[in-house]
């Protein structure tokens, strides 16, 4: 049986709080930050995009699907774990050079983006939103695997809290900021304009030098990289078959060690308790995401403007991120990974309970300001714990490899079933869809219990 690290001991709140100091801690910050701007500007501050251009609820939610590409990076992350970039890979190292390759990639989706009317080429605008989150996805598969081979295992649950804490505030710039921006780019008018949305969006993509500049100054990570005995395996095959073509022992043997040792180790570890693992990972956020979708058309819709929105984003939703976040990191710490999941996994269910009360409030920015709060708070928790775990399950020879099946399962059933929220949201209407959202977050709960109740096992054989 695996062995799976656990608190065996409550530490001080002292020494659960100084480990933010560590150095790795501010490069996960910047690079957080460079990871979670691209998300809210392709979902929340798009879909707002598109309401107001007067995009269908329906043809919005399918736009989500978008967001697939987080769900399956695994496809070429070992692409991305073991083949150098040319010239690239020499001057930069193995991590930064596909960071800085994916962050470029990232700037001319959003400025395709920029300069495209969805009004006029709904198609183009889906196209370049498809480079900006297959290009994200890339950029994500990089970063976390430098955080794990950044630093050890107990600094894992800091530099996810403040990775998280990057990534939050640059979820509320791409959201409340973009907001403000393009309501300040298009004066007293209320009526759709799309040169305000250019305006947001170029700076946005200006928004992407911190990621650039933090791959250029920090440093690559010093991983020694052991050959596992699958590798061994797959080597000696190779050397037996010496009289085949040299290419295709070449391809095969790569393929067997870059492809299919990361899965198989990860199977080897945990068995079929694996296939639990795998389905609390595939549900963990499927409230908060399948919900997250219709939140800035549920906004539009009742009527509130884009400075109302932005403003509640911009000092509740920060604050209450940075609290999150900071919390989420702490308490893991202090008090283990699985008991903040549970604790992340009820709060989530909890604040979109909230939603749906506020869809009978109608428009209320007091009940705004709280449901922002509430939500954004929730989110910090749950997600400092769940990237902490999920960083534990991985082994670090395959760390991309794995951690990208990890948060592509994260995303992959929950994006499916939120490209028919808008759906949803025609058939029953908003106040019934937030509290199917809110049940959702049940069988979660079960399955935590059940896979803490295996890994406290594992720990004792």
């Amino acid at each position: 049986m695996p062995v799976v690290p656990s608190r065996t001991r409550l530490i001080s709140w002292w020494d659960a709080m100084k480990i933010y100091r560590h150095p790795r801690a501010l490069t996960l910050f910047f690079m957080g930050f460079s990871a979670g701007l691209p998300l809210m500007l392709l979902f929340s501050s798009l879909s707002f995009w598109l309401r107001e251009a007067d995009v269908s609820r329906a043809t919005i939610g399918f736009f989500s699907w978008i967001g697939l590409a987080y769900s399956v990076k695994w496809i070429w992350s070992p692409l991305v774990d073991r083949l150098p970039l040319p010239v690239l890979s020499q001057l930069l190292g193995r991590r930064r050079s596909w960071l800085l390759l994916s962050q470029i990639a990232i700037v001319a989706g959003l400025l395709g983006m920029a300069f495209t009317d969805p009004v006029l080429n709904l198609t183009r605008m889906a196209l370049f939103a498809v480079l900006v989150a297959f290009s994200s996805a890339t950029q994500d598969i990089v970063i976390d695997a430098f955080r794990i081979e950044a630093a050890e295992e107990r600094l894992q649950a800091a530099l996810a809290a403040t990775y998280m804490f990057g990534y939050r505030l640059a979820m509320m710039v791409a959201g409340a900021g973009t907001l403000a921006i393009a309501a300040r780019a298009a004066g007293d008018s209320t009526d759709y304009q799309q040169s305000a949305w250019m305006v947001a969006y170029l700076f946005m993509a200006g928004f992407m030098a911190v990621g650039i500049i933090t791959t250029f100054v920090t440093r690559e990570p010093e991983v020694k990289v052991e050959t596992p005995k699958q590798e061994q395996r797959v080597t000696r095959w190779m050397a037996q078959k010496a009289h085949l073509p040299t290419p295709m022992v070449k391809v095969a043997g790569w393929f067997y060690g870059a492809v299919v040792c990361p899965f198989s180790d990860f199977f080897r570890r945990y068995r079929w308790h694996a296939l639990l693992l795998l389905a609390l990972i595939s549900t963990y956020r499927i409230s908060d995401i399948v919900m997250g979708i219709m939140a800035n058309p549920f906004y539009v819709d009742l009527g509130f403007t884009k400075n109302e929105v932005a403003t509640v984003t911009k000092i509740f939703g920060v604050i209450m991120t940075l609290m999150g976040v900071t919390l989420g990191g702490t308490l893991t710490m202090r008090y283990g990974v699985m008991k903040m999941l549970f604790t992340g996994a009820i709060a989530t269910a909890m604040t979109n309970a909230l939603f749906a009360v506020m869809s009978l409030v109608g428009n209320n920015v007091y009940w705004l300001a709280l449901v922002v709060s509430a939500d954004n708070l929730a989110a910090g928790i749950a997600t400092s714990a769940f990237i902490a775990w999920m960083s534990s399950l991985t082994n670090v020879q395959y760390s991309a490899t794995q951690y990208a099946l990890f948060s592509s399962m994260m995303l992959l059933l929950p994006k499916f079933i939120a490209g028919f929220s808008g759906v949803m949201v025609d058939a029953v209407g908003y106040n019934y869809f937030f509290i199917f959202c809110a049940l959702l977050g049940i069988p979660v709960l079960v399955l935590i219990w059940m896979a803490s109740r295996f890994l406290e096992t594992s720990q004792t054989t």
